[in-house]
């Protein structure tokens, strides 16, 4: 029997869909969390509590532990568990990730670096601090421009400038996000913020798996609503994208591209990217899979999940070389910022033909928070179908007959 270890972030929503997947395939799973595990029912599985900044201390206890039942692989759940995973991999001798790989995939200004000296297509960029002279930088930087936070996700702090007025407000705005208990970006990423020139384009996301540094993109999801600022609230995702082969050819060239750049060789992969003509610029990429729920919107031939494929790959039993079938999720954005009260609508949501699956993490009574400052959403629908198009048109159905009470 395969043993793996299982990098999954207390905050992190996708611990049941894994351990499924676990199961299934007769893997046994050491769940390795940030925090005193309060995970729930770990289905029988090891639970262990890292300190995931501490990465020498995290890596010497795993190293004890593999010492006495060594691990297959290690599978990275989330950006926060990324570096590490990667070292201990190393540690072990198994395939994975190098430490400073995985650091310039999280890293945006590392990433947008490696990138410019691979000669890659990508927006002019500069790194700036907090305390600098935020009306000098001002008259500095072009526009439209965007700053964003070096490490936070789901577009957390990302903002739009049309202007030196916007820039201005941005910049603080950003740095009070930083400064909050929730936002955990220690060191360089405390204090400095990535400034790059706005890129434009249709927006798109490559999910795949690197196998000895080759890409296999497991689906290239279109995203219809246009992500034009000031906030870049994500919203849907479908699978397939409406490009042709042509088009398709030159994503999966430019994130291969990338990947090769950033130095990743083994492992899921998120990726987004812009399009515009020909030329295609990735935004961010990560070494990891798609995070929430979003997973579920991804089947495979043979009733496969993506958190199987992945557990496939990392013991190998399978390369990654398939394929997803049409489907979709909606992240559900937040409207307003208050106390989430009610859920209202659900039966006739799920009662939408195609949809599959509706979740809402956030409990009612809880707080939520609009971008640029939040950093949740307040929930997920998911739909299969035939086509991309019968996809989308379930996803909006199904948002539609929803209603949300926040209390301000």
């Amino acid at each position: 029997m395969s043993r793996v270890l299982l990098l999954i972030p207390v905050a992190s929503y996708r611990a049941a869909d894994f351990l499924a997947a676990a199961d299934k395939l007769a893997v046994e799973v050491v769940v390795a969390s940030d925090r005193d595990l309060v995970l729930g029912d770990l289905g029988g599985a090891q639970g262990v509590a890292l300190d995931f900044a501490d990465v020498p201390a995290a890596v010497r206890r795993i190293a004890v532990m593999a010492s006495n039942a060594p691990f297959d692989a290690v599978v990275n759940v989330d950006d926060a568990g990324a570096e590490l995973a990667a070292a201990i991999a190393t540690e072990l001798g198994l395939a994975q990730n190098r430490p400073e790989a995985a650091r310039n995939a999280r890293d945006k200004y590392l990433f947008r670096q490696s990138i410019a000296a691979a000669g890659l297509p990508g927006p002019a960029f500069r790194l700036i601090s907090i305390h600098d002279d935020i009306a000098r930088l001002a008259g500095e930087v072009a526009y439209p421009c965007v700053v964003k936070p070096l490490t936070l996700a789901m577009s957390r702090g990302v903002i739009r400038c049309n202007d030196a007025g916007e820039f201005e407000a941005a910049v603080p705005r950003i740095a009070r996000i930083l400064a909050r208990e929730d936002a955990d970006t220690p060191g360089r990423a405390g204090d400095h913020l990535l400034v790059e020139d706005y890129v434009p384009g249709r927006e798109y996301a490559l999910e795949g798996l690197i196998s000895r540094g080759r890409l296999h993109a497991l689906a290239i999801f279109d995203k219809p609503d246009p992500l034009e600022g000031p906030f870049f609230e994500e919203t849907i995702y479908v699978n397939p994208a409406p490009i042709d082969d042509a088009g398709r050819a030159r994503i999966v060239a430019g994130t291969q591209a990338a990947i090769e750049a950033v130095g990743l060789i083994d492992g899921p992969v998120h990726v987004d990217l812009r399009v515009d003509g020909d030329a295609v610029v990735v935004l961010e990429l990560d070494a990891r899979s798609i995070g929430g729920h979003c997973g579920r919107s991804l089947r495979f031939p043979g009733e496969m999940r993506l958190e199987e494929v992945i557990l496939r790959h990392a013991t190998g039993k399978g390369d990654g070389a398939v394929e997803a079938l049409a489907g979709g999720v909606m992240m559900i954005p937040i409207p307003a910022t208050g106390v989430l009260r009610a859920i209202c609508g659900q039966a006739a949501a799920e009662a939408v033909d195609g949809i599959v699956g509706l979740s809402f993490p956030i409990p009612l009574g809880q707080p939520v928070e609009t971008l640029p400052e939040g950093g949740r959403y307040l929930g997920f629908i998911i739909a299969h179908g035939d086509t991309a198009p019968a996809v989308v048109a379930s996803l909006r159905a199904a948002h539609a007959a929803l209603e949300f009470e926040i209390e301000a």
